[in-house]
């Protein structure tokens, strides 16, 4: 499956945007599609994922109340709903399909290209 990622862009503090990532081949139920930021300097970290096929969904902490991922299995597309954006939320972001509920990286096979987020104070 290839991932295209979209949506990013420069807003101000406490706007929003909304990021899509489509994939090209079918999706199974069973997967887990899952958002990764990397800011400047930093390692990639995990942001949020959705079980493809339940949605059922997890947050990193600093991102919970303020962001929500959501899917639409008939467009094969996830969604990164990001909500009162702070600067600390800049960065490159990207979607990753994967097997495992994780929040690992490492356990997400297939990644789109980056969409860059910036939060300008």
């Amino acid at each position: 499956v290839q991932l295209q990622a979209s949506g990013g862009g420069l807003v101000h503090t406490g706007d929003s945007l909304r990021l899509s990532c489509t994939g090209s081949g079918r999706i199974f139920s069973s997967s887990v599609m899952g958002w990764f930021r990397q800011a400047p300097g930093k390692e990639r970290e995990f942001v949020t994922l959705i079980r493809w096929g339940r949605g059922s969904t997890y947050y990193e902490d600093s991102v919970k109340g303020r962001f929500t991922i959501s899917r639409s299995t008939a467009e094969n597309t996830v969604y990164l709903q990001m909500d009162s954006l702070k600067p600390e939320d800049t960065g490159v972001y990207y979607c990753a399909k994967g097997s495992q509920y994780s929040t690992s990286p490492k356990d997400y096979a297939s990644w789109g290209q980056e969409t860059l987020v910036t939060v300008s104070s």
